[in-house]
């Protein structure tokens, strides 16, 4: 949505500055993306500090200055105004510059001493009628500051990023709506020069009726919730004056004529796109009605279409005159000998506009609102009389009689009540019910009644989006202001109950386990067991899960097998989970474990470390100690143990142990090693103090990650080594580059492994090999596949970087 600061200046005084506006907006109803100066001819403008300035030795009228324009060294300038003066700020015109007068500024000698730049007057720069002197600058900004980012001059364009749900707000009305409630002041619709209101009058219709002899009909079927219809003759297609078209650019909408200007003028000021016919070239009455099958339509941009079956299409009695919602067409349009219009102001369903306008493949303005949901309600009329005072004021002509109002299935109005509990518990703060009415009230909001605890509050048509009292209390926090909210817990407010003791150990020793690297897993707790350390489940789904697991290593066990079984052999994985033993009662122990399990390589391979170490006892060990410093704020110690490889002890206390995963793997597997540490008892974990936090602290610092979870592959991978002679100015990073791109979404991963000079390879090349592995989701990769795409990289790479094979 772009609007214009000037615009909504007109509707609402508020006393901000456009950059003030912008945060304005962002703060209380849509975030303002862009800030767009319209006076780009100034960009080249900057802001000058005179350091000296001494009459000109040959000239009684110049003087010679040195200016700071924030470069390494001031500019040397000659200037022949009289209010020059040292330490003051003006704007600057650097060589090369052209100004909005079309004068391009160069560097040239005046009375023998050369000008480096113009320092500018008011009405060189197109902003006043005052050239007697140049423009001095009461502001605080740095020598070379951009003159359009120190100062607001002429129009700016906000580019607002307005959410589906609100479609009152693409519009300058809807907007200046929000900044009433915001500011406390009232909005009002600007005066327009010789435009008064054409006081149309309309006449309530069903399914058919009739303006100015011309009838008007619309369907049931296609679900049309109001048609409005107004004829008027006698006006002369002109060019728009300097006010309109000045109006339109500021939204980056282009003038057309007097008439089409209207028509976008009120659509960007009330949010209601409005379309004129040329009514002598419409063939008796206008039906709004479904399209025919393969019917077609040359559009207003010249494009033959032929619209989807549902679309609702305008017609006459002989042909489609226009795709409702979306574009008009190119026989009924408005131009130069066009002396009667019908100007039509509508609300179509925007359900099926959507639909039509996704089939085309065609985005106006229009079909961008009405999609959303223009409103049905008096602001269509209201909308009418507007675009018809600008037309007859500039183009002249007389209404041709009373519009027709055809009002299809309007939704019926909503009340709702806001009460000042409610707004309190929700808030968390006290907002007087007074202060709440101001600002609903002021945002459209019909006050039906109120008392001293409730008000009753009727929703405007054009504010869907509000369905409950819910919606009711985010308008007042809207307008309020989220950043007046305290930020200290309070009664009511999400988040005063405090976190399991449990849940946040998990939580701190998650993050520190992730932080390592290591992947979490959470299998089911279900093991083969079978004796009488495991406690057996009752009605197991099968005998090889028929026990519950005593120890996480069983579980991360099976998961490491996985990986084997699918030739991953580097792994690192954790589990926080539970752990079951045989009670003396009939229920079992539960207690909550961390278990780790690491295997492979200590760090990826490079081509400088093409086989990296393997990770053993003292890298588990090392986990360990990380693993219990980052879950007990106790002492940590890890000692040799007589039956595993460490003991875990946690004050003195066994806390866990660390040891030799045995694992069903294959020859080529290296060892596995595991970490199994005790948390909590689940059925003796000490209760949370009130208003704690958490019970116990760590002493690893928490460590912030954004990890996404995906499935494990399925499928089998497919490895293809390729050796390149790379010339010597190439970088890695663009042969890589063009690898990625010519392999395809099937590339998995992309290692560098090898890199050679010598015997064999020339001079000015090296020898650079790389591991490509690829994987289908689905299926299982042919050999012919791999190879067209080695092909289809070796040709990438010869043809983009001369970089070719290596076959000996």
């Amino acid at each position: 949505m772009n609007a214009s600061f000037e615009w909504l200046k007109a509707f609402v005084p508020v006393d901000a500055d456009a950059r003030q506006l912008r945060d304005l907006i962002t703060a209380h109803a849509a975030t303002v993306e862009e800030l767009v100066p319209m006076r780009s001819d100034l960009a080249p403008i900057v802001i000058g500090k005179v350091l000296q300035a001494a009459p000109h030795p040959d000239s009684d009228r110049l003087w010679f200055t040195t200016v700071d324009v924030g470069g390494p060294e001031p500019l040397e300038v000659v200037c022949g105004a009289p209010n020059v003066a040292v330490g003051k700020l003006y704007p600057f015109a650097p060589v090369g510059t052209t100004m909005p007068s079309g004068v391009k500024i160069e560097r040239r000698k005046i009375r023998g001493l050369v000008s480096n730049g113009m320092l500018c007057s008011a009405k060189e720069l197109g902003l006043g009628d005052n050239h007697e002197g140049i423009l001095e600058l009461n502001i605080e900004a740095k020598p070379g500051t951009p003159f359009l980012a120190a100062m607001s001059v002429g129009d700016m364009r906000l580019v607002i990023d307005v959410g589906a749900n609100r479609p009152d707000l693409l519009s300058h009305m809807g907007l200046a709506r929000e900044l009433a409630a915001i500011s406390g002041k009232k909005w009002q619709l600007p005066q327009l020069p010789g435009v008064s209101s054409a006081g149309v009058k309309t006449v309530a219709a069903k399914g058919q009726g009739a303006t100015a002899g011309i009838n008007v009909r619309v369907g049931n079927d296609t679900r049309t919730r109001r048609y409005l219809a107004l004829a008027i003759r006698g006006v002369k297609i002109a060019a728009s004056p300097a006010w309109l078209v000045d109006r339109l650019a500021s939204v980056g909408s282009r003038s057309v004529n007097n008439v089409v200007d209207a028509t976008n003028y009120v659509l960007h000021e009330f949010g209601q796109p409005v379309h004129a016919f040329d009514a002598l070239k419409l063939k008796g009455g206008v039906t709004v009605r479904l399209a025919k099958p393969k019917e077609e339509i040359v559009t207003l941009d010249g494009q033959k279409r032929t619209p989807p079956a549902g679309a609702v299409m305008i017609a006459d009695d002989e042909r489609a005159q226009a795709i409702a919602g979306i574009m008009g067409g190119r026989d009924s349009e408005v131009s130069e000998s066009t002396t009667d219009l019908l100007i039509e102001v509508a609300s179509f369903d925007p359900q099926a506009t959507r639909a039509t306008r996704r089939a085309l493949g065609l985005t106006t303005d229009a079909s961008y609102r009405f999609e959303r949901g223009v409103d049905p309600g008096h602001a269509a009329v209201a909308a009418l009389d507007r675009v018809a005072s600008i037309i007859i004021a500039l183009a002249g002509g007389r209404i041709g009689g009373d519009a027709v109002d055809i009002v299809g299935d309007l939704p019926p109005a909503l009340d709702l009540p806001l009460r000042s509990s409610r707004l309190k518990q929700v808030l968390g703060a006290d907002v007087p019910l007074a202060e709440a009415r101001r600002f609903l009230d002021a945002a459209g909001f019909d006050i039906r009644a109120s008392n001293a605890t409730e008000l009753k509050v009727r929703v405007p048509s054009w504010r869907a989006d509000v369905t409950g009292e819910i919606d009711l209390v985010e308008e007042v926090a809207r307008f309020h202001g989220y950043d007046r909210f305290p930020v200290e817990i309070r009664p009511y407010r999400p988040t005063t109950t405090t976190d399991d003791p449990l849940w946040a150990l998990a939580d701190r020793v998650r993050r520190a386990m992730v932080g390592m690297g290591y992947y979490e897993t959470r299998p089911m707790p279900f093991v083969r067991g079978g004796d009488a350390t495991h406690v057996r489940v009752q009605n197991p789904l099968s005998e090889d899960e028929s026990c519950l697991r005593n120890n996480i290593a069983e579980t991360l066990a099976r998961r490491a097998e996985h990986n084997l079984a699918h030739r991953n052999g580097d792994l690192r994985l954790f589990e926080i989970g539970t752990v079951f033993a045989p009670g003396a009662a009939a229920q079992p122990v539960e207690r909550v474990h961390l278990g780790i399990l690491l295997m492979g390589q200590q760090r990826p391979p490079h081509f400088t470390d093409p086989r990296p170490p393997m990770l053993d006892e003292w890298d588990a060990k090392a986990v360990a100690e990380a693993a219990a410093a980052a879950s007990f704020p106790g002492v940590v110690e890890v000692v040799a143990s007589a039956d595993g490889l460490w003991d875990i002890r946690i004050d003195g206390q066994s806390g866990g142990r660390v040891f030799r995963v045995t694992l069903d793997a294959p020859v080529w597997a290296a060892p596995a090693f595991g970490v199994e540490l005790r948390l909590a008892d689940v059925d003796s974990r000490p209760a949370a103090p009130r208003g704690q936090h958490e019970y116990m602290e760590g002493t690893a610092g928490r460590i912030a990650v954004d990890r996404k979870f995906r499935a494990i592959p399925s499928m089998p991978s497919a490895e293809l080594d390729l050796a390149v002679l790379v010339p010597t100015p190439t970088t890695v990073a663009d042969v890589e580059r063009v690898i990625r791109a010519s392999a395809g979404e099937l590339l998995e991963s992309l290692v560098l492994f090898d890199q050679y000079t010598g015997a064999g390879v020339p001079a000015d090349r090296r020898s650079l090999a790389w591991r490509l592995t690829f994987r289908h989701p689905e299926r299982t990769l042919r050999d012919k596949e791999i190879e067209g795409r080695r092909a289809k990289i070796v040709r990438a790479l010869e043809d983009e970087l001369n970089v070719r094979q290596r076959t000996t």
